[in-house]
């Protein structure tokens, strides 16, 4: 099979969907691997490192034209004329992202596998896992640096100062992000509530991040009373395929201090702060009654190189896996086929159809003709 690295044209998105070592792993499987002249240079990788293993370096156009494209974000606008009925591998996230997007891989019948909805036979997400790691660890670093007085920030330093500490982080969502969130906001010693719908969780996870912990019942008088005094708003929910709840409203944004930052890391499932609107890494924040919110919905892409690893060595054995057998990969591996949102002109994630009012276009993977 044909396969296409391209380059991210997305603001500022640095990572690629494919080292050269996972390059490699496909050609010894006995594929053409296409790459994007300069599509791994922002993660650190030279287009000697691709042609020394064997790949062929080509211009956008030969990249996409590929049986297999390998992405890291969802097709932008420009990209949108390379679309036909390939397979595209990447992180889709259509019920956040523009419906134009979503019409054109159903008028192109391109087969659309979206990372962020892959299971494993746990009923995990392998392949959104490590970015959502990457984004939590960012999340409390990032709120601090705009809390400085310097960025219009409250001037309020989360952590430890002589024995004193200072600071209360608010993370809604108890998952990776959340996790991740956690644990990095509890290094610095400052207060930290994680906010979940699982009770269950406090003791596991006090173990996992630290005993000061606190776990509070995700409600929605719960969530008032607590974000109306803190520093750091963290969104870190998840909804499988679907839009993200608003579960911190206009109103409660409006009784958080001035200068206190959200951090919407949900961003591309359409946050979960009402106020939430999404940024760019050119153009990060903005500022909505008074609270600076930081909205960028490629996270990780900051880090390029780190995310580039993380994100191969999750990815790589289903690219290998679909490169081998096509769309039977699908038919053979459930968790995986639980990634296709598109194919053959049909929405085939449920969430996705719901969440966009388009449930006359659903059809299950299953009922379509192989």
């Amino acid at each position: 099979m044909k396969v296409g690295v391209v380059k991210e044209i997305k603001d500022k998105e640095n990572r690629v969907a494919l080292t050269p070592t996972g390059a490699s792993a496909l050609l010894d499987a006995g594929h053409d691997v296409y790459v994007e002249e300069g599509a791994g240079l922002g993660s650190g990788f030279a287009d000697t490192e691709y042609s020394g293993a064997g790949t062929r370096l080509s211009s956008t156009a030969d990249a996409w034209n590929c049986d297999l494209v390998i992405k890291v974000k969802e097709p932008l606008e420009p990209e949108y004329e390379y679309l036909r009925n390939q397979i595209v591998f990447t992180y889709f996230h259509l019920a956040g992202v523009t419906p134009s997007l979503t019409e054109t891989l159903l008028n192109n019948k391109t087969t659309a596998i979206a990372y962020e909805t892959v299971e494993n036979d746990k009923g995990q997400r392998p392949l959104l896992a490590p970015m959502s790691a990457v984004a939590g660890n960012m999340a409390p670093i990032i709120g601090c640096y705009y809390l400085a007085k310097f960025k219009d920030g409250r001037g309020v330093l989360p952590g430890e100062v002589l024995g004193h500490r200072y600071g209360k982080v608010v993370i809604i969502g108890d998952g990776i992000v959340g996790r991740n969130a956690a644990k990095v906001a509890s290094a610095m010693r400052t207060r930290v509530l994680v906010f979940g719908r699982h009770e269950e969780r406090i003791s596991d996870l006090k173990k996992e991040i630290s005993p000061d912990l606190e776990y509070v019942l995700s409600t929605p008088e719960n969530i008032a009373k607590h974000v109306r005094d803190s520093d750091i708003v963290i969104g870190a929910i998840l909804v499988d395929g679907g839009r993200a709840p608003n579960l911190v409203s206009k109103e409660m944004v409006k009784t958080m201090p001035k200068g206190s930052v959200v951090v919407d890391v949900c961003i591309d499932q359409g946050g979960c702060v009402e106020t939430s609107r999404a940024t760019t890494h050119s153009d990060p924040v903005f500022v909505e009654h008074g609270v600076t919110h930081y909205c960028v919905a490629n996270m990780p892409g900051a880090y390029p190189r780190t995310s580039t690893f993380a994100l191969t060595e999750a990815t790589l054995p289903y690219a290998v896996d679909i490169a081998g057998k096509g769309i039977q990969a699908l038919r053979d591996d459930p968790g995986l086929a639980n990634g296709l949102n598109t194919y053959k002109g049909f929405v085939t994630c449920q969430p996705v159809a719901e969440a966009m009012g388009i449930m006359d276009r659903y059809r299950a993977f299953s009922d379509i003709e192989a």
